[in-house]
This record gives C-alpha cells, structure tokens and sequence, in this order.
C-alpha cells in the first residue's frame, strides 16, 4: 500500500465526518444559511492566502528546478482558481463577492493557518505537503460525492461549487499531489514520515473544524470585550 493510500484509509472515518456535516449537507440540499456562506467565504479567502505562501515557502525549500515548477504550479491553482467557487457561494447567500467586506480571523481558521505555516517554517518538503494535502482530497471527495448523490444541474444554487472541486483539472491535480508525496514519502526516513502523517491527519481534523466554524459562524469569546 503506497504511503498516501495508508493516510486515506486512517482518515476514512475523517472524510466521512467532513462529507457528512451539516454544512456539506446543506450544500445538498441547498439550504444553508446565508451568514454561514458568507462567514466562509470570508474566512476561506484568509485562508488560501495562507495556503498560498506555504507554498511559496516550499517553492523556496525546493532542491531542483522540477520541484520548483511542482510547487509554482500549485501556487498558480491557488492564486487563480478559487474564485468560481466563491462567487457561487456569495451569489447564493444574495452578496456580491467582489464588494464582500473582510473579516478577521475566526478561531479555527486561524489555528488552521498557524498550523500551515509553522509546518512550512520548520518542516521538510514531504511534511509540508502533507499538510495542505487534505484541503485539495477533501474536497474533491466532498464534490464528487455530492455530484453522485445530487446529480445536480445548472439550476441547482451550488452547482458550479459542485462542478469546480469535482473538474477534472482538480482531480488531474490531486492525482499529481498524491504521486509527488508518494515519491517524497519513500525518500523520506522513517521519523520523517511519522512527521508526514501527522501533519497530515491534524489537517484533516482542522478541515472538519473549518467547516464547523462556518456553519455556527464562530467568533472569539471575548471579542466583543477587546
């Protein structure tokens, strides 16, 4: 069993738990709460920037110039592709995205982000992409579930969020992920991939935790007292 098949079938019960949260199902069904859209797509926009520079940061970690061209394409993914998406999701809650406000960070989005980057800081190739690997399967997971199970069409309110994560440009994408963290895992020794899994499991845990924060619309405690 490769390295990243053995991850997946640890956090089955993960991805089952992300596909099976209120906020996806709503998605579904098409009734999910305007302030929760927005709330993540706010907090999500925050995010890919962070998401963003970890992987300038191992853009800059990398050994050759074919790591180089690895992680600048998967930048570029970042930096360009995510706004259908969005737009989708802010068109169904009655915002315009591009006159959506900013926000500050709600507390999982920012623990998720620290993760990131204190993983891109300190930690190897391999670690670092086994840290922003679940934001990319779990959802290609979650839309193409949902693209089985919705069947959905043009008049569905989030279609277009359904039929971006499930493209084939972001399976053809994931598909190169998962082959370069294969390749990073067998070079790496064994302390190292122990790092990798870990990393990569907590991620999956905070991608649950993003979700959740979306759908309650979470602040900080004592915000209104700071």
């Amino acid at each position: 069993m490769s390295f990243t098949s053995a991850l997946r079938s640890e956090a089955a019960p993960l991805f089952d738990a992300v596909y099976q949260h209120p906020f996806v199902q709503g998605l579904a069904c098409e009734n999910v709460p305007p302030a929760a859209l927005l709330h993540y797509v706010q907090q999500d926009v925050r995010y890919l920037q962070t998401y963003a520079k970890v992987y300038g940061l191992a853009l800059a970690k990398s050994r050759d110039l074919a790591e180089m061209r690895f992680f600048h394409e998967r930048l570029a993914v970042v930096l360009s592709g995510e706004s259908t998406a969005h737009e989708n999701l802010c068109r169904a809650a009655g915002q315009d995205y591009a006159s959506l406000p900013s926000a500050e960070w709600s507390p999982s989005a920012h623990h998720y982000a620290q993760h990131l980057l204190a993983t891109a800081y300190a930690g190897s190739l391999g670690e670092i992409l086994a840290a922003v690997l679940p934001c990319h399967w779990m959802y290609v997971d979650v839309a193409e579930r949902l693209c089985a199970s919705v069947r959905p069409t043009p008049a569905h309110r989030f279609y277009d969020w359904m039929r971006f994560y499930a493209s084939p440009a972001m399976q053809d994408s994931l598909r190169d992920v998962l082959a370069r963290l294969d390749e990073l895992a067998e070079q790496a020794g064994e302390r190292e991939r122990i790092s990798m899994r870990r990393a990569f499991l907590t991620s999956c845990q905070l991608e649950y935790e993003f979700f959740d924060m979306a759908w309650r619309q979470q602040a900080w405690a004592l915000a209104e007292q700071a």
